[in-house]
């Protein structure tokens, strides 16, 4: 049977490679322990305090971490040994699961430690999550990377749907405690296929980046990429819309529609569903429609559960909404963190999918916290309703903001463009550094040299650069000077290392306008201390 683009099968072909099979297989089963985890706790809270404020705080407790420690945690991504982040994420994970599952089984929880657990769980998701996200880009081939992502989304979504219905049944028959060990079970199996992955290490003669100055050039690279920014966007519109039905079901479940733990967890089963047919309407539409148009639809789609909670008096009516709200939410997540992770390279890739974890999940943590106590005030429908047309609203408003996909983009580093040999080399600490960069170009062409600066003054500031300006001589038409400052002179070696193949591109097209087809002095400049004289030694 061929695999033509767009077939279900051509979604499957990561599935090929078998690390990537064995790491999709058992980290399936712990994210159905992580869902069958999260309905426990929700679930618990509206016995142990029924308002919906405190049944909100139990997602803001689930998500405030992803956005308190989502920038830390994406510069030990790319900092640090993959690897071995993982693995201590999966133990911290399992410690803590298993201990709040002991103490719920013996009557030691309260609506504070059950609060408190799940943000400490949550620590460890956070921190491992943006390496989680690198992982695929290292694993599986550039060309089926999209897919990759898609099946993990689609994992996601069948286990946030599954989980919760096995979840509610367990909740039923054996408790909540039951459900928080199973939860620490299910870590086990990943842990032990992570422990066995054969990482190659890139070798590199400079020092390691220092935490404050990688999450510096991280945020420096998203604020310079409008790729990146304009993602960011629909993700916090999309998120904060979509935390007031995520803070508000376990509430409308229980209290609106009087329905049981085992009814509710089918109803978030529905929204797994929708995932998996998410997954079979990715491989058809992505083709015939623009990403724009596909996110944009999509979220329009999420807003009927919206409305459905809001008026629906109806369980089965609230059911069959979920499954469309299943079918968006796999189609916009799952495709902007795919669109991310083609356009970031792997040196910054884990601090940009920690900039979209901390929008994310800090949207949703705020937005949680921002409905439930709305609704406390307003009231359910009132809020839901709310939420829904703010949803709708969202989609001509971000209209401007344009996403594009990594197609066509190489990011793989130009191992060629190395820097030209100097007779003193400065060492690595030195700086700041001043790099000038002289052109001498037909007046003519000045304008098309001008726009075409554009892109590589964009290169140059998501690289390191601190500072970049450029300046015509008023003297001598034709002459420009393009100058920027960096940290120091390790961080203007990694300007280097970091070039991409794409990058080199901008580069040739700036270098095209010069008269010998490049700048005619390149000069570099190490400042050097200057100590102003006391006051007293000037008189």
């Amino acid at each position: 049977m061929s695999e033509n683009k767009g077939s279900f099968l051509s979604s499957l072909q990561p599935l090929k490679v078998p690390f990537f099979r064995m790491i999709w297989i058992t980290n399936s089963f712990s994210m159905f322990g992580m869902w069958m985890h999260d309905v426990a706790a929700a679930w618990l809270m509206t016995s142990l305090a029924p308002s919906p404020l405190m049944v909100a705080l139990i997602q803001t407790a689930t998500t405030l971490p992803m956005a308190l420690l989502a920038l830390p945690a994406g510069a030990f991504a790319d900092i640090f040994d993959r690897k071995k982040l993982l693995l201590t994420t999966f133990v911290w994970r399992f410690v803590v699961a298993l201990t709040l599952g002991l103490l719920v089984i013996f009557g030691l929880v309260n609506p504070g430690i059950l609060l408190v657990a799940t943000f400490v769980l949550s620590l460890g998701s956070a921190i491992g999550a943006p390496v989680w996200q690198t992982v695929f880009p290292e694993i599986v081939p550039r060309k089926v990377l999209s897919e990759a992502v898609m099946l993990n989304a689609v994992t996601f979504n069948t286990a946030r749907g599954v989980g919760p219905a096995i979840g509610g049944f367990v909740l039923t028959f054996l408790g909540a405690g039951a459900n928080f060990i199973i939860n620490a079970a299910s870590l086990i199996s990943t842990g032990l296929v992570i422990s066995t992955w054969k990482r190659k290490k890139k070798k590199s003669t400079l020092p390691e980046e220092r935490m404050i100055g990688a999450i510096r050039s991280g945020v420096r690279y998203v604020r310079h990429s409008p790729e990146i920014k304009n993602m960011l966007i629909h993700t916090i519109t999309f998120a904060f819309c979509a935390s007031a039905m995520w803070s508000l079901i376990p509430y409308v479940a229980k209290e609106t529609l009087k329905v049981s733990s085992s009814e509710y967890g089918i109803l978030l089963a529905v929204f797994g569903m929708g995932g998996i047919v998410g997954l079979l309407l990715m491989s058809k539409i992505r083709h015939l429609f623009s990403f724009n148009l596909l996110i944009a639809g999509s979220a329009f789609l999420f807003s009927f559960v919206l409305f459905a909670m809001a008026y629906g008096k109806s369980y089965w009516l609230l059911a069959a909404a979920m499954l469309p709200a299943g079918v968006s939410w796999l189609i916009v997540l799952s495709s902007l963190m795919a669109a991310l992770q083609s356009v970031a390279p792997s040196w910054v890739l884990g601090r940009v999918m920690s900039v979209h974890a901390l929008i994310f999940f800090g949207t949703q943590a705020g937005g949680s916290a921002i409905w439930g106590t709305a609704a406390g005030i307003a009231g359910i429908p009132v809020v839901l309703l709310i939420a829904a047309v703010l949803l709708v609203i969202s989609i001509p408003a971000t209209y401007p903001f344009k996403l594009i996909t990594g197609e066509g983009v190489d990011l793989r580093p130009y191992a060629e463009w190395r820097l030209s040999p100097l007779k003193q080399r400065p060492g690595m600490e030195e700086g700041p550094v001043l790099v000038t960069l002289e052109y001498e170009i037909d007046p003519k062409k000045a304008s098309r040299f001008i726009k075409a600066m554009g892109p590589l003054k964009a290169t140059r500031r998501k690289y390191g650069a601190v500072m970049w300006r450029l300046f015509k001589d008023v003297s001598k038409p034709g002459h420009y000077r393009e100058s920027f400052l960096v940290e120091s002179w390790a961080e203007h070696i990694r300007q280097h290392e970091r070039f991409t193949v794409s990058d080199i591109k901008i580069l040739n097209h700036v270098n095209s306008f010069a008269i010998g087809g490049k700048p005619y002095r390149v000069e570099h400049y190490i400042a050097e201390p200057v100590i102003a004289p006391k006051l007293s030694k000037l008189k």
